[in-house]
């Protein structure tokens, strides 16, 4: 947001919010029906071609943001390491709008001059749009750009855009209305010129268009990319083509590097950055980064995949939550689900810095659903040691097991990875003592008896343990539940167990498992406490129901800018926060199968590093 926003600050559609899209419907639909039912002799080819090149150009968009990502999580060529956070994402989510307004202008012009005659390729067209973005767009757009830089215009305008010191490839789109109208005005003059000249061709107008829409991503994308043998080949070549850590100075040091794609204008007026090879060079030879601590989780749904940071970034920054126009992407969906299975390997999607900790995501290509498959547990399993065998490879400390990557029927909750390789160095982690510090720390002072349902746990184990032992009342509604837990618990604290159909108590630990019939048992302004990694679907409005067992991170861990499956914004798994604790304590040991690591410890290394229990949730 500019401090000072001027006249033509906010997009003409931001009130509709993302029903923006219907401003291009009358358009599409009066150049496309006619298309359809014309005969040939009256069909507007480039006007018909319009709507799917505007489809064409977010799918660009879009795999330049993913793929990004996936470098920067990596750390491979990385260029900036500042973080990336929420504010940023929120500001850059609406990144489409100047692909809707320029579809409405390309619609516009058909009813000034028809384009049915407009050609798929002219020569000559082609080589007019080339010089004209050489000579007048490029040496215009180095004067604009100084111009944006003047205090005036920047705290109106162009600060908007310098908000990002650290880009993504959307960011080169994300200006106030006003300076887009600028910036399309002078990317216009190649296209009115060759247009009104009768030279256009379609060829002309999508390569031109495309190319820019690549430079923008690739000047944005904050990772090298460049090769250097470019440059020794054809030394001259560094005038005509910017790189990605050129334009990234721009957005650290402000006043230097103001060029669009071709350095030239600041070679000539002395504007170029004396670190801009040095850079290059630097971020050219950078290497993977070698994280300390892993947290290896898996796609839920097909949905998911939108979810990933890797995914769609506005998606990725809210709680995965099921939207309506899901339904008509199930064709990317199903191309997304067997993209997954031809990759048959775990993906970097995220990186993270706490402390002086370097953290990572990794996900496994496969589906909750796919986790209760016996025919799929062999090959899961497989991909979970080979993700082990990589991060030991890597010298990283700690792995730590999200959803059903420790689930007991799978691997026996990881103990399954330390027995067939006993000399592992990275330790192996499932977050279940911390998870049991949260559900008894969630618990309301006072309670002195508490319902048990879902289906048990080690972690369920351990809280009716603590519980019984500490004197509070554990009920059970279900016989089988009750038998199991009374056959683990020792005589002292089975007293305080009990099986019982009346279900007065208005606090719930619940798990997988739990029934609409079993929630419409509990008292009006009951508190529901999930101990299971999934949860409950909510059937009361009249109750509260917790989250799963998570911790909100301290302000100081760096780069969060997605939200981990169904969790809000900057709220971390009980896993993924107790392999970060284990690490920065240096406690050395595993933490899977029976394994249950010291309670209370684990909860003050929490508190003591700055993550912070979460308040009840509103009623349903």
């Amino acid at each position: 947001m500019a401090s000072k926003p001027g006249i033509l600050y906010d997009w003409p559609w931001t009130p509709l919010g993302n029903f923006k899209y219907v401003v291009l419907a009358p358009w599409v639909i009066h150049h496309t029906y006619p298309y359809m039912v014309k005969d040939a002799s009256g069909r507007d080819l480039p006007m018909f071609l319009v709507f799917p090149f505007l489809l064409l150009r977010m799918l660009h968009n879009q795999i330049w943001i993913s793929f990004s990502r996936y470098r920067t999580a990596k750390g491979t060529n990385r260029i900036v390491d500042k973080s990336i956070e929420f504010e940023q994402i929120d500001r850059e989510r609406n990144w489409d709008d100047n692909i809707i307004f320029n579809g409405i202008v390309f619609y516009m012009v058909a009813t000034i001059k028809s384009t049915a005659n407009m050609p798929i390729w002219r020569t000559d067209g082609v080589i007019i749009t080339i010089l004209l973005h050489v000579g007048p767009v490029e040496f215009l757009y180095y004067w604009l750009h100084r111009a944006l830089h003047h205090h005036f215009l920047y705290s109106r305008y162009h600060s908007h855009h310098h908000a990002s010191v650290v880009t993504e490839p959307i960011t080169s789109v994300i200006h106030p209305f006003g300076e887009h109208v600028a910036y399309f005005l002078l990317f216009a003059i190649p296209l009115a010129t060759t247009f009104f000249s009768e030279t256009a061709s379609i060829v002309s107008f999508i390569g031109y268009i495309s190319y820019v829409d690549f430079m923008n991503n690739m000047g944005h994308c904050n990772f090298e990319l460049i090769p250097n043998w470019l440059f020794s080949i054809f030394p001259p070549l560094k005038y005509l083509m910017y790189t990605p850590s050129f334009h990234s100075l721009h957005h650290t040091q402000f006043r230097t590097n103001y060029s669009l794609f071709m350095p030239l204008y600041d070679y000539i007026y002395n504007t170029m950055d004396k670190s801009t090879e040095s850079l290059y060079e630097s971020s050219l030879s950078r290497q993977e980064d070698s994280p300390d601590v892993v947290h290896l989780t898996h796609l839920t749904t097909p949905e998911s995949i939108y979810h990933l940071r890797l995914g769609f970034a506005s998606l990725a920054s809210q709680p995965h939550d099921f939207k309506w126009y899901f339904y008509f992407m199930w064709p990317l969906t199903l191309w997304s689900v067997m993209l997954t299975w031809i990759h048959g390997r775990t993906i970097v999607v995220e990186r993270n810095v706490f402390k002086n900790l370097k953290l990572q995501t990794w996900t496994v290509p496969k589906f909750t659903i796919q986790y209760f498959a016996q025919w799929q547990r062999e090959s899961i399993n497989s991909l979970i040691e080979e993700a082990i065998s990589e991060a030991e490879n890597k010298g990283v400390k700690l792995l730590s097991l999200g959803l059903q990557n420790q689930a007991e029927d799978l691997n026996g909750n990881g103990e399954l990875y330390i027995r067939r390789h006993p000399l592992l160095k990275v330790k192996l982690v499932d977050g279940s003592s911390l998870a049991v510090a949260i559900v008894l720390n969630s618990i309301p002072k006072g309670a002195t008896e508490i319902v048990l349902r879902g289906n048990l746990s080690k972690v369920a184990y351990s809280i009716a343990l603590a519980l019984c032992q500490g004197g509070t009342k554990v009920g059970t509604i279900r016989e089988h539940e009750y038998k199991k837990l009374k056959a683990r618990l020792n005589p002292e604290a089975r007293s305080n167990l009990v099986q019982s159909k009346h279900c007065a108590t208005k606090v719930w630990i619940v798990g997988d498992g739990l029934t609409e019939e079993d929630q419409m048992k509990a008292s009006k302004g009951t508190t529901f406490i999930p101990f299971s990694h999934y949860p409950p679907k909510k059937m009361r409005k009249d109750c509260f129901y917790h989250h799963t067992p998570s911790m909100l991170a301290p302000k100081h861990l760096e780069n969060l800018d997605s939200c981990e499956n169904w969790l809000p914004r900057r709220v971390m798994s009980a896993s993924r926060v107790a392999g970060i604790l284990h690490v920065l304590e240096n406690w050395n040991v595993n933490e899977c199968g029976n394994m249950i690591f010291n309670i209370e410890k684990i909860w003050q290394a929490s508190i003591h590093h700055g993550f912070r229990p979460l308040a009840v949730t509103p009623k349903a």
